[in-house]
């Protein structure tokens, strides 16, 4: 048993069990840390709990024992009004803190929001990490419920809370009574504890745990089949019943899961039934052997019934809420073990990068392996970028040119060899002052639901400068695509959160990540195929505009396709992870190799549309 559990945590890196005392106190601060008015909540709800429960036993006492003891009218009335006053301030007491139990919700948002926080800031790596994205999930799951995870911690705590006074003051009256009686009802409540308490953690185990991918790729066809984008390959290509089916197998392991998970708590049930059913009998029977033996007064025989019912339920309760707890304390285990797995998101190291006048960057025996690959992405690459050049990178599909470009950016670290910039090792930089020399453009163009100059600013609005961003658009080729709007630049972008929402082709969308490399304006700009979406002579042209926009930044252009390599200073020819040809465009096509051969293939293209505008002119 003990290697089982050691050969699961080896196999899930990304998992910690903090213990539900740890959970606890980390619960109870974030509680405190969101709002002060939990303390009145747990102070109310501990001082009210017992005498609501057990104030009734106690009048039903004392008025047979009035009444068969021949007490006056006025006697009764007086126990009765102050009773009354009693239960009335104490149900009030309880509504007061009642009122507050929304703040649960805000305290569980509040940390669904530094989740959310660290999934962005997590280093690029992890996102294609199989592991930590299961980690991610059941993490999200803890965060989705009032009753489970985060929330359903919080409020398992003040119910426990709660629930040890009702017990302490259960024990001290029926104590008088017969403790063999108290201790017989713990007994069978402890019992009911250990099997509901194997059974939640069972169940977690076996059948939630591992429902994780499930949940990634239900998540996955859920958001496809309803996606904007994905709408027209699903119809044009009717792939509806395909899609379909795929949901139809994943529903049945949901639901095989679910049937295996309720037989599991119907032995649990038949189970604890059992054991309440001969605890409950067994005071029954000392009760009334009490009574007829003369040793109880009838009014003791009410307060001690009622009392016991109220103690062993409120004892299966408190229990209960302890299982509940140590449940909820495995799922909180799940969200802080992504909060504090360590993927670069704590790491703040590091000196900021250096305001220059010019930035160089050197690749010494590059190479990378993505994580759990056999195969080098890149293999011992050397090449530099000197300040003010323009480098283009070509090469075919496959070829290492992205991967080059994420090791550039430091969206993931070499794995061998060195990146320097101004002849420092790039990792001795802070890695958020590093991302700010860059101004990139992808390929793929994410949008936002946010109006467009938010779109090319990539901040908030009272950070953004609207007017630049309207130049912006314009200088990047979207001069038309504006006009056409009726509220310009404050435009929302997709329709998503508004109905008046417009969504943009591909090929605006990458004019768009132009305009936001503008926009940035850092010192160097890279393009990773932002124009594949448009034809080779409109991708021609808008890079040679492009390119006198940017005027003496450093300038990285990628493309499989060689519309800016004219203009570049040096041509950088990517093949199997590494670089099979560098040097000028007129230096690689009079060595003729394979750049050449690329670049003849691609001219004839450029020839044969030109010739046909020229025909078409005529």
């Amino acid at each position: 048993m003990k290697k089982n559990k050691e050969k699961e945590k080896n196999t899930n890196p990304y998992h910690k069990e903090y213990g539900v005392f740890s959970n606890s106190i980390h619960a109870l601060k974030s509680m405190l840390s969101y709002s002060h008015r939990f303390i009145p909540v747990i102070i109310i709800s501990v001082v009210c709990a017992p005498i609501m429960q057990y104030l009734w036993s106690f009048i039903s006492k004392f008025v047979i024992d009035m009444i068969t003891t021949g007490q006056s009218v006025t006697a009764l009335a007086l126990l009765m009004g102050g009773f009354t006053v009693i239960q009335i301030t104490a149900t009030m007491l309880n509504l007061y803190g009642n009122s507050f139990f929304h703040i649960y919700i805000g305290a569980r948002f509040r940390q669904m929001g530094l989740k959310n926080r660290k999934i962005m800031s997590v280093d690029y790596g992890y996102l294609e990490d199989k592991d930590f994205m299961d980690c991610y999930q059941k993490a999200g799951n803890a965060c989705n419920s009032n009753n489970e995870g985060i929330e359903g911690m919080m409020r398992g705590i003040v119910r426990l809370l709660t629930l040890i006074p009702i017990i302490v003051v259960g024990i001290a009256i029926l104590g008088t009574m017969n403790i063999f009686i108290v201790i017989a009802i713990l007994i069978c409540s402890v019992l009911q504890f250990v099997v509901t308490n194997k059974t939640n953690a069972y169940c977690k185990k076996k059948v939630w745990d591992p429902l994780a991918p499930w949940w990634r790729r239900h998540n996955y066809l859920s958001y496809t089949t309803s996606d904007f984008e994905a709408a027209k390959d699903i119809r044009m290509f009717g792939i509806a019943d395909w899609l379909t089916e795929k949901f139809k197998v994943l529903n049945k392991e949901r639901y095989a899961a679910q049937k295996k998970n309720s037989k599991i708590w119907a032995v649990s049930a038949v189970i604890n039934a059992v054991l309440w059913a001969g605890v409950q009998a067994a005071v029954y029977a000392w009760l009334l052997y009490s009574v007829v033996t003369g040793s109880m007064t009838i009014g003791n025989f009410t307060l001690y019934l009622a009392s016991s019912m109220t103690f062993f339920d409120y004892t299966n309760q408190l229990l209960t809420a302890v299982s509940d707890l140590l449940a909820r304390s495995r799922e909180y285990d799940d969200f802080r073990s992504f909060m504090d797995a360590d993927c670069g998101d704590k790491d703040d190291s590091g000196i900021d990068v250096p305001q220059c006048d010019s930035y160089e960057f050197t690749f010494r025996n590059v190479s990378f392996k993505y994580p759990k690959a056999e195969k080098y992405a890149l293999k011992n690459v050397n090449i530099t970028l000197n300040a003010g050049e323009r480098l283009a990178v070509v090469g075919l599909n496959g070829a290492g040119k992205s991967t080059f470009i994420k090791l550039l950016l430091r969206l993931y670290e070499v794995t061998e060899g060195e990146i320097l910039l101004n002849g420092v090792n790039i990792k001795r930089y802070n890695k958020h002052s590093y991302y700010k020399i860059f101004s990139p453009a992808f390929q793929e163009v994410e949008l936002f639901a946010f109006p467009l100059y938010m779109n090319v600013s990539m901040s908030s609005a009272d950070k953004s400068d609207k007017e630049k961003a309207r130049q912006c658009v314009i200088d990047s080729g979207l001069e038309n695509k504006l006009s056409e709007l009726e509220k310009g630049m404050d435009t929302e972008i997709l329709k998503i959160v508004y109905d008046d929402g417009v969504d943009l082709s591909g090929g605006e969308k990458q004019k768009l990540a132009l305009a936001r490399a503008l926009y940035k304006n850092a010192p160097v700009v890279v393009l990773d195929e932002p124009t594949a979406a448009l034809d080779a002579l409109a991708e021609s042209k808008l890079y040679g505009d492009f390119d006198k926009l940017i005027g003496n930044k450093t300038a990285v252009y990628i493309s499989h396709r060689l519309s800016s390599t004219q203009f570049c200073d040096k041509v950088a020819m990517f093949k199997d992870g590494g670089i099979v040809e560098y040097g000028t465009h007129s230096e690689l096509m009079d060595k003729g190799g394979e750049y050449a051969d690329m670049f003849n293939v691609q001219a004839q293209y450029y020839i044969d549309n030109n010739e046909s505008e020229v025909a078409v002119n005529a």
